[in-house]
């Protein structure tokens, strides 16, 4: 596990922002010779992802083509840091629910997305054991939309054609005015 202190100490990553073409890219699975980088990588984007603040970050919105992803639904007080390797949802419940979802990659853009309301997941955890667990809700959400990183698809791939087009104009307009 990844302590509290190694996290404060770390110097956040920086979080790419739509459209670098890594977004875009589908992850090769973690192998264990990739074990050092994931142990240098963990505390500098848990980092980042606090600091923005944010609730999930998968690898590629760190620059990173590995098939991992962090979560922490937790208040800054009661951190619950969850380390998904090689994650993939195995099942599914057939109950939708529609939720408004924004990312890090996509500062200040924000959408309703449908999924469903519970997932189980696999997944290794960063000791090498092979893992599941249920997921309902904002969870379930948040692990959906980090496993979506790490394909290489973005929140607003699940919404229409026009809302996806209109998000993303005003993510470059916005970022053009940042320059």
């Amino acid at each position: 596990m990844i302590s509290h202190d190694e996290i404060a100490a770390a110097t956040p990553m920086p979080i790419l922002v739509a459209p670098q073409a890594i977004l875009r890219q589908k992850t090769r699975l973690v192998r264990p010779e990739d074990e050092p980088m994931l142990r240098d990588a963990l505390p500098r984007m848990f980092a980042a992802m606090y600091a923005a603040p944010g609730i999930g970050l998968a690898a590629p919105q760190v620059g990173m083509g590995l098939r991992f992803a962090i979560v922490d639904l937790g208040e800054e007080r009661q951190r619950e840091p969850l380390i998904l390797i090689n994650p993939e949802v195995i099942a599914e419940s057939e109950t939708l629910v529609s939720r408004e979802e924004g990312c890090l990659s996509l500062p200040n853009q924000y959408a309703e997305v449908v999924r469903p309301q519970q997932v189980r997941v696999r997944y290794r955890g960063l000791d090498g054991t092979q893992q599941e667990m249920e997921a309902d809700d904002l969870l379930a959400t948040c692990i959906q939309h980090e496993i979506d990183h790490l394909e290489g698809i973005l929140f607003v791939d699940h919404l229409s054609t026009l809302k996806r087009n209109m998000i993303m104009r005003r993510l470059a307009k916005e970022q053009r005015q940042k320059r």
